[in-house]
Order: structure tokens, then sequence, then C-alpha cells
């Protein structure tokens, strides 16, 4: 059943009155005047059942959603400095001053499945029409970057380790008794697999390895021999992926880098300090004036990026059409997107080598890949100020979830930063009046520290 906050006009004699505590004019106090929250209780109506005990508030849990996308905050520390901060505690609805947690952490988890890759674009365009004019913009920005994964670096003397103490805790957990568990062993052969590419060590290092891989294939066969045949049944899928990774080679095609992350690719960038990252490819599509990012897809694997256009284009398609607008008619990308001129009614603009026959045509085409060149800072920006750097929710929904929420936060912050610039430019101009006019009219400004 879908809790809903109800309005409370009457004093209390016991509690605080957040509008007596903060000022008015804060940008986050603006941008919650902003946001359409009735239409996403609407919106998010349908996902509640009609009976029960009442869920958290839409505008609560939603509303601390999207307040730790903008300050980069985990699910329990957004809760903490909620209790802290009574800008936060107004944003997300509540009129007296609250001094306990509002849920558990653990909330934000069910409230993503809930809403789906669905209902997160949803969110996404809410945070578009906050920018009128991007809506129906006709040009884009099209690049893509890596999403890494919170793994460790992948090795394969890591990996086989790992296999090894999964099915000693199957085995633990089915009641059955191993001939060795190699717990000891196990350790001593990843500390010699260590730094193998030092000359002295790497004869050494070479044996660990091969000796851990042996002792993983031996303990997963005396698995399959000893579980029961419903209990094979139950763990067939990991038996398929311990062999797999015990049994992959450098140059093997769908290697398998984490055995709780399965899904994540190793994706080469051409960096100079990072020759490799470790997560899923996300295509970012920006507005070329407005800056505002209107789809943030993620794609399983590595594919090549013209095979990224058409799915993140209808993506950002569709979070326009939410709000009225219109597919964009022109995407402007750099030359690793080469192979397609066309994706639906969007033109694919790609720099060429041959310049363009009139000198109007190259300014123009100069002009337009030197504006491409502003997706960089935003890709910055998503990773370092938003979620998109390091990824912490789990499994292949983890990842459409945190592609979509570092978005959605991006545009909320620029919306915020926006809106407290205003406010320091029209206090600057009425500074100015009064200053130029010699008035000794007496002012006070209400400096908050953002």
């Amino acid at each position: 059943m879908l809790g809903k906050i109800k309005p409370d006009l009457q004093q209390n004699l016991f509690k605080t009155r957040l509008t007596d505590l903060i000022n008015l004019g804060h940008p986050l106090v603006k941008l919650s005047q902003e946001i359409s929250w009735d239409k996403m209780e609407v919106e998010f109506e349908n996902l509640y059942s009609t009976q029960g005990r009442p869920s958290i508030p839409i505008r609560k849990i939603a509303g601390m959603l999207l307040l730790k996308e903008m300050f980069k905050e985990s699910d329990e520390s957004v809760v903490e400095r909620w209790i802290e901060n009574a800008y936060w505690q107004y944003f997300t609805g509540e009129e007296f001053f609250q001094t306990h947690q509002p849920f558990d952490p653990s909330e934000f988890v069910h409230f993503r499945k809930r809403l789906k890759e669905k209902g997160l674009e949803f969110l996404l365009s809410q945070s578009v029409s906050l920018h009128p004019k991007a809506k129906n913009e006709k040009e884009v920005q099209i690049d893509t970057t890596v999403q890494e994964k919170n793994i460790s670096f992948p090795t394969d003397a890591k990996l086989a380790k790992k296999v090894i103490d999964n099915c000693t805790k199957i085995a633990q957990k089915a009641g059955v008794v191993q001939r060795q568990t190699y717990k000891r062993v196990a350790k001593q052969h990843l500390r010699d697999a260590y730094f193998g590419h030092h000359p002295k060590r790497k004869k050494k290092a070479t044996m660990a390895r091969k000796k851990l891989r042996t002792i993983g294939h031996r303990v997963v066969r005396e698995l399959e021999r000893k579980l029961p045949e419903e209990l094979q049944k139950q763990y067939q899928a990991e038996f398929t992926l311990y062999k797999k990774v015990l049994t992959q080679g450098r140059n093997s095609k769908d290697k398998i880098y984490s055995l709780h992350e399965p899904q994540t690719a190793c994706i080469a960038k051409g960096k100079a300090h990072k020759a490799y990252e470790f997560g899923t490819k996300v295509a970012v599509v920006r507005g070329r004036n407005t800056g505002i990012i209107t789809a943030v897809k993620r794609f399983l694997g590595n594919p090549h990026d013209s095979k990224t256009l058409e799915e993140s284009l209808a993506q950002s398609e569709r979070v326009r059409a939410k709000i009225g607008g219109t597919r964009p008619e022109i995407a402007s990308t750099d030359r690793g997107f080469r192979g397609q001129t066309q994706v639906g009614t969007t033109q694919i603009l790609i720099p060429k080598n041959n310049k363009e026959k009139t000198k109007y045509k190259q300014e123009v085409a100069r002009k337009r890949f030197r504006a491409r060149a502003a997706i960089e800072p935003t890709i910055s920006h998503l990773k370092r100020n938003h979620s998109l750097g390091l990824n912490f929710l789990k499994g292949v929904t983890g990842d459409v979830h945190n592609a979509l929420l570092a978005g959605i936060g991006y545009n909320l912050k620029l919306r915020f930063n926006q809106i407290k610039e205003l406010i320091i430019f029209w206090l600057q101009l009425l500074f100015n009046f009064f200053t130029k006019n010699k008035t000794t009219i007496l002012m006070e400004f209400k400096i908050v520290a953002f």
C-alpha cells in the first residue's frame, strides 16, 4: 500500500517547524519546489498494492535517492546526513525537524528493484524537465566510457583460489566430507604466484598458478561425485562457471573476471595510466547547447561504439517523449563511431579526414567537433562527482540502475548550481544598485555556506 505524507498545519509544542529553521531562499529549497512530486507519485502508484501496511512515502524515499546521487553518498551515509541536515529533510517533504532516521538503508535496494529501468528513466525525464530547452534540442553529443565494477584486479591465481574456497563452503553446507580442504596449501600457492614477472620468481609463480588450477579441478570433480543428485542440479550453474574459470587462457573469448560478477568485461580504453578497466560499457547522450544528459545506456560486454548508437538514441527519445520532447535530429561523435551515418531519423556526424567543399562548411564542422569535446569533462564529472566512477550495485540490474542514477544526479546538480548562481547574481545586483546610489539603507544578507 502506497504511503503518503499528510500535511500537518497544527503547531507542535515539542518539535520545531523546518520553515522556522532554514533559509527559504536556499537553492535546495527552490529545487524542491521545481520538482513535480505529484507526477512522481502518480507514476509509481501502480507499483504498490492497494492493501497492506503503508509504504514509505514516495517523496521521502525518492527525494533521498535524488540527494544520494546529487552529493555522491552511499545508502548508509545519506540516511545519517539526513538526520543532521534540515534542508535535506525539507527537500523530502518533512515539516518538523526529525532526530531519528526515516527508514533502514536497505529500503533503497527494494525501491530500486521496484522501479526497474523504466521507473529510473522516468526520474531521468523529470530531471531533464527542469531544463525546458533540453527536451527539444536538435543536436546531441554521444560518447562511450567504462563503468568500472567494484572488484579487485583479476588474476588466474586469485580466481582459482576463490573456486577452491567456494567448493569448500558448498561441501560444508551440504555435509560432504572432503578428502582434503587445501585451505593452507592453496593459501601458500597464492603467495607464491605473486610477482611472477620477476625473473627470479617466474618459474615458481608459474608452477604455483598451475598447481592452483589442478587443485581447483580436483575439488570440483570430488563435489560432483559426492553430492546428491538433487544438490548437483542446484549447483550445476556454479560448477559450469568454475570449470570455465579454471580452463580459460590468456586469449580465451568471453573470459570470467569475477565469480560474483560474471558479466564484468575487460575493456581497453588506451589510457596511459590505466591500460584496462573492468566493468561495462556505457554510452552517454548530452545536449550540445544545454549540456543536459538525456540518456545513459549500459551495454553488455564490449561492443563496438557504432553498435551502441541505436539503443542510446532510442533511450534518449523515450526520456524526451515522457515530457513532450522530440528525438534528436543530429548526433555528433568521434571517429570511434565510424560505420554509421544514419540511425533512424537521426543523422550521425563523424570527423572526416577530407575537408568540406566550402570555407563556411569547414568552419561549421570545426566548431561542431570542437564543441563535441565538451562531453569529455561531463563524463569526468559523472565519474568523480556522481556514482559512475565505481559501481557498488550488484549484478546486471545494478549496472543499469547505477548508470541511470548517475545521469539523474548530474542533471539535478546542474540545476542546483544554476539556482545558486542566479541567487548570487541578484544579491550582487542589489548590492551594486544600493552602493552606486550611495544610500544608507542597511541590508542583511543571509549568506549560506555551500
